[in-house]
């Protein structure tokens, strides 16, 4: 694997590859990077992973301070998986002139995780912008744990790259079902069982919301009781319906963003 630091010596790199996978992170790899990853090298003719911990994606600065930092780690587990190329810039290579203010992400941006966190989305997808400009992938790789991200990304790609396709991969979960995240990291014993026994809980009564034989309310007293400290929000929608143009069938899923303490998670179920 070759690790590049200095955005010039990536582009002069990689300037004839024609079939690159890409798959963004801000590090503190977990099993769902993992089958990322493995899907890129699956499909492409080389792979190249960012780690970036993007500092315009996070509301508070405490919150950026205590994102998880494994880049050792990380190195290692990249290794193993031998994926071609490892890009890890820095704040003033991605950012010369500072964050482009004038990203528009649309309606849907401004609801569920974009109402309670002005600005996320903006920076999600300009940093990704800045990416694809460096590294002219043919396609990026990205999990559908974030699908509010994933929607907004993949529209503002169809929009602006046509030559660009995005590949939505599957929620990957340990087996008391949590999805895997970097933040998970954060979490006690205690709180991985409130996380577990939640997601099981939505999981099983997902059906009896979309019959609406269960009101929203009741369902947030369940999860309240079973442990989470503050709900941001929880809605049943339909991810065909997210973004236009809108497909024929119907595919419902719970979002959901809650609080274990000070440790903020979200699903989609």
């Amino acid at each position: 694997m070759k690790i590049f630091l200095s955005k010039n010596k990536l582009i002069k790199f990689i300037q004839n590859e024609k079939d690159l996978g890409f798959v963004p992170t801000m590090g503190a790899i977990h099993r769902g990077h993992i089958s990322l990853f493995k899907r890129s090298i699956s499909q492409s003719k080389k792979t190249i992973v960012s780690i970036f911990i993007n500092k315009q994606q996070f509301n508070r600065k405490s919150d950026f301070k205590k994102y998880p930092r494994v880049l050792k780690k990380d190195i290692s587990v990249l290794k193993r998986l031998k994926v071609d190329y490892l890009y890890i810039p820095s704040n003033d290579q991605i950012y010369p002139r500072g964050p482009n203010k004038r990203i528009n992400v649309g309606v849907f941006g401004k609801k569920l995780c974009g109402k309670f966190r002005p600005g996320y989305f903006e920076a999600v997808v300009d940093v990704i912008d800045r990416f694809i400009k460096i590294i002219n992938p043919k396609r990026i790789y990205l999990g559908e744990k974030d699908m509010q991200q994933l929607k907004i990304i993949e529209h503002f790609i169809k929009k602006n790259y046509n030559n660009i396709k995005v590949i939505g991969c599957k929620t990957v979960r340990a087996r008391n079902g949590i999805a895997y995240s970097s933040r998970n990291s954060l979490l006690s014993v205690a709180e991985k069982k409130i996380a577990s026994k939640i997601y099981n809980f939505l999981d099983n009564k997902k059906n009896h919301l979309i019959d609406k034989k269960i009101s929203f309310n009741d369902v947030k007293n369940k999860i309240f009781k079973l442990g989470a400290g503050k709900i941001d929000y929880i809605d049943l929608l339909d991810v065909n319906k997210l973004i236009k143009p809108y497909r024929q069938n119907i595919k419902y899923r719970i979002f959901i963003a809650y609080y274990l303490r000070t440790t903020r998670l979200i699903d989609n179920i």
